[in-house]
Order: structure tokens, then sequence, then C-alpha cells
């Protein structure tokens, strides 16, 4: 299974269909995510952004200080509770989504136009299964010397 998902990651044309809208978005990986993520489940605290990215809460900060000075979103106070910060997309930010999202459907029509009908239930079959699994904790990170 490894190696081919090594092999598979070898091949551009099949990468992250994201990856490729950093150069033309002129945004970081972690930033197209991070629209993704506000316009797929729309205004989220600071860190609940950062959990969905992976990243602390720190790293977050700078991230949607930059999305911010772009105009990608903006940040809105809670009325409830104050020291709650929440990011939400612009019209600027749903526009790129949008656009990420047109990409990625291509990307993805064009992967799945490669496998026959029996397949392509076979696979949805088999990620369907995978989603429904609850959620493995996470394996600590073990650094070689």
């Amino acid at each position: 299974m490894r190696a081919l998902l090594v092999d598979f990651s070898r091949r551009a044309s099949l990468r992250d269909p994201l990856a490729a809208m950093c150069e033309e978005a002129q945004l970081t990986p972690p930033q197209i995510h991070a629209v993704m993520w506000l316009g797929q489940d729309g205004p989220l605290t600071m860190g609940e952004l950062a959990t969905r990215l992976g990243v602390t809460e720190k790293t977050i900060t700078g991230l949607v200080d930059r999305l911010e000075t772009a105009g990608y979103l903006v940040r809105e106070r809670d009325a409830a509770d104050r020291r709650v910060v929440r990011a939400r997309l612009t019209e600027h930010g749903q526009a790129a989504r949008a656009e990420i999202d047109r990409h990625v459907d291509a990307k993805l029509g064009a992967l799945l136009g490669l496998l026959d009908a029996a397949d392509r239930r076979d696979l949805f079959r088999i990620l369907e299964k995978i989603a429904a699994l609850p959620a493995a904790p996470a394996a600590p990170h073990v650094r070689k010397p």
C-alpha cells in the first residue's frame, strides 16, 4: 500500500488538486485549506480553524492575519462572548473558494474518469466505509536522530 501511495504521489497530474492552485491564487496550501474550510463550514473560531488545519493557535493567527490583509476573510467578535473571534470569508474569499471548488471538481472528474463505473462504485464504497470508522487517535510522532 505504501509503495502504491508513493508511486501515486509522484504523478504530478494526480497530486493534491489544491496544490496546483497555490501558485495561481498566490496562497500557501494552509491558506487554501483555510479558505476551503471556511467556505464549507462557515465562520469558525481561531481554535476550530487551527484544529481543522492541524496547526497551533499561534500559527493560525499569522495565517488569518495574511488572509485578512489580502481581503479573503474578516475577523468578527462573538456578540455573547467578546473573547471569541471568528474568521468569516469575504465576497473575495467566497469567489476564491468557488474557483478552488471548480478546479478540484475538474481534477477529481478527470481522475475518476480513468476508472470504469464498477471501479468508481467500489472506490466510493471503500471510502465511505473508511469515513464511517471512528477516528483513531493520532500516533505519536517519533523523530529520528
